[in-house]
């Protein structure tokens, strides 16, 4: 892509509303643009984002064995009474009449769809176990939407239920989860932690959830040197009242330590919660019928983008990770009108394409201090500056902007060289 072609509207100032660090550098960076209350519109860097978070996710869900589906954001009310679920989601559960009188429900979860479904599909013992996946907008009516895309109404998740006969199965599909979790929290490079948590709502017996520890996080873990760690709310409902710094690990009697942190995944054992209560069950070898076994696992999309840049980021702006960054080197001609370090740019530009790294090409007739202020803003992993300095010596300035290192590379090669620096980072 050349910079005079995309849509990259970069800000000079801090915006007012801008609480925390993430809110304040995707306005900056020209990710995202608030509509209303809790309610974002993601501009073309914020989207190339999110579809690379999106595609580590299903390369590794994939390679786990699970099957990708898309199911309806609009659901009737009746399936959430028949789950019980139907007044304990409460006011965040986004409800209406359609024109027939009908009660529906915008979607913030999809047990009940995702069941409902299978009860229709899944008669024998020999179709088990599997495991459906989506990657689907949801919507909560937050009572205080903050910080920009970690809190929101509408958001992007990625959710996925495994159907076993037993609960010796489930533990097997759980695992295999907990396992990809951890997987594709590496490769967005978040140094996830994973902790025992309360089942809330949703119900089953064992819940784990992925949290980031940062700080400005709206969740908070215990942890103690032993190993223990668990969320806050499994932490009171384990001690029977609250727990706070200081207070006896469950395991060692040792203080425990409180941390905030973001919350990135959610994984359930469910069981027959939702399978009893809406009918879906299996015939096993005998032709008895029983319950399926189900399991679910939760990824926020969205908001690994803002969890990502709470941890990744300096004064001058976001330090993407190679794997979700929106384009990964930025080739940055310092004077356009010089004909001679133009072409250069942009022939290097061409041989990268070709060599399939997702470069950008910043064609923009600007001063270099706007120009490289706008790289390190954004934080695209590799910066390459070619001016009529560095082409007079035949080279090309490089920069890794996680850890700024600088060094010059020939620009006879660049092309070559470039793309084995690409390769660590990602």
């Amino acid at each position: 892509m050349r910079w005079t072609q995309a849509h990259i509207p970069t800000l000079r100032e801090d915006p007012v509303e801008a609480e925390v660090a993430s809110h304040r550098l995707m306005l900056r960076a020209g990710l995202i643009r608030k509509l209303s209350s809790g309610v974002y519109s993601y501009l073309p860097l914020g989207q190339r984002v999110l579809l690379k978070v999106i595609a580590v996710i299903r390369e590794a869900m994939n390679a786990a064995g699970a099957q990708e589906v898309l199911l309806p954001a609009l659901q009737p009310e009746e399936l959430w009474k028949r789950s019980g679920r139907a007044e304990a989601m409460g006011q965040e559960m986004i409800r209406f009449k359609d024109r027939h009188g009908k009660l529906m429900v915008l979607g913030p979860t999809h047990e009940e769809v995702i069941t409902n479904l299978v009860a229709g599909e899944l008669r024998s013992y020999r179709q088990l176990p599997i495991n459906l996946y989506q990657i689907q907008t949801k919507f909560r009516d937050e009572p205080r939407p903050r910080f920009g895309v970690i809190r929101s109404s509408e958001f992007l998740m990625k959710d996925a239920y495994s159907f076993d006969r037993d609960t010796a199965g489930l533990d097997r599909s759980y695992q295999a989860m907990y396992e990809t979790y951890e997987a594709i929290f590496r490769r967005c490079d978040l140094p996830v932690l994973p902790v025992l948590a309360d089942t809330g709502v949703m119900g089953g017996s064992d819940s784990h959830e992925f949290m980031v520890p940062a700080a400005h996080g709206e969740d908070e873990v215990v942890r103690c040197a032993c190993g223990y760690a668990a969320s806050r709310e499994r932490a009171v409902k384990t001690a029977g009242r609250d727990v706070g710094a200081g207070a006896p690990c469950p395991q060692c009697g040792k203080p425990l330590a409180l941390e905030p942190a973001i919350e990135v995944g959610h994984i359930f054992k469910l069981g027959a919660k939702y399978t009893q209560a809406l009918g879906a069950t299996f015939l096993d070898e005998d032709g008895a019928q029983k319950p399926l076994i189900m399991g679910c696992y939760g990824i926020g999309v969205s908001r690994i983008l803002p969890t990502v840049i709470e941890t990744h980021h300096d004064d001058a702006g976001i330090q993407w990770p190679a794997a979700i960054a929106p384009y990964t080197v930025d080739i940055v001609p310092l004077n356009v009108q010089h004909t001679p370090s133009f072409d250069a740019a942009q022939s290097l530009y061409q041989a990268l394409r070709a060599a399939g790294v997702d470069a950008i090409l910043d064609d923009r007739d600007d001063r270099a201090g706007v120009k490289l202020k706008d790289a390190d803003l954004i934080g695209f992993p590799i910066r390459v500056v070619i001016s009529e300095k560095t082409l007079a010596q035949s080279q090309v300035e490089v920069k890794i902007r996680a850890t700024g290192q600088t060094s010059f590379l020939p620009l006879a090669s660049a092309a070559a060289s470039l793309p084995p620096l690409v390769s660590p980072l990602a």
